[in-house]
């Protein structure tokens, strides 16, 4: 079975944003490819932008990476619950609430990427544990029907989205255009 995004019978709504930013490679390969190394790969510059954000109310760099560790959390759960046959709906979850609450700011970038790292471990233990009819699987996450595979490419393509965003608005705080490539 093929488990590349483009031979998914079709794509999530809401979703398919952050899938669709994935290269079209197998879901394993995605996985380690789309690693937290790779998407804070410019560290320097993430440190020198500190607390400082693009517009008010905005969120600083900490509080991103906090998300795009509690999104990898939430999506993984809920590719276990599909991947398990659990029937009923899951919840959503308030993003602003979650990062009011997450407080990064005591903790250093290097230490949000370590948990990150450890994560995506975890998760590719994980997603490497399914089989291709369990990866096939659905359920209901916030009144959306999604797969476990097409969690997998959420798991990927949303910290792609949050980069881009970096580059775009807050990159230009520091002076200059800063373009890393993936």
């Amino acid at each position: 079975m093929s488990t590349k995004w483009s031979d998914m019978p079709e794509l999530p709504n809401f979703f398919d944003r952050y899938i669709r930013k994935v290269d079209d490679m197998p879901l394993m390969t995605a996985l380690r490819h789309y690693s937290p190394a790779v998407i804070l790969s410019d560290l320097s510059a993430l440190n020198a932008l500190g607390d400082q954000v693009y517009a008010p109310g905005k969120w600083t760099i900490k509080v991103i990476i906090q998300h795009m560790i509690d999104t990898e959390r939430i999506m993984t759960y809920r590719a276990l619950c599909f991947a398990r046959n659990e029937k009923g709906q899951l919840p959503g979850f308030a993003e602003d609430e979650y990062a009011a609450s997450s407080d990064p700011s005591v903790r250093t970038l290097d230490e949000l990427l370590e948990e990150w790292t450890v994560l995506r471990n975890s998760t590719l233990h994980l997603f490497d544990s399914f089989s291709d009819e369990m990866l096939q699987k659905k359920g209901n996450a916030n009144g959306i029907e999604i797969s476990v595979m097409a969690l997998g490419f959420v798991i990927c393509g949303h910290p792609i989205h949050h980069q881009q965003v970096v580059k775009e608005r807050y990159y230009p705080l520091l002076g200059s255009a800063l373009n890393t490539e993936l």
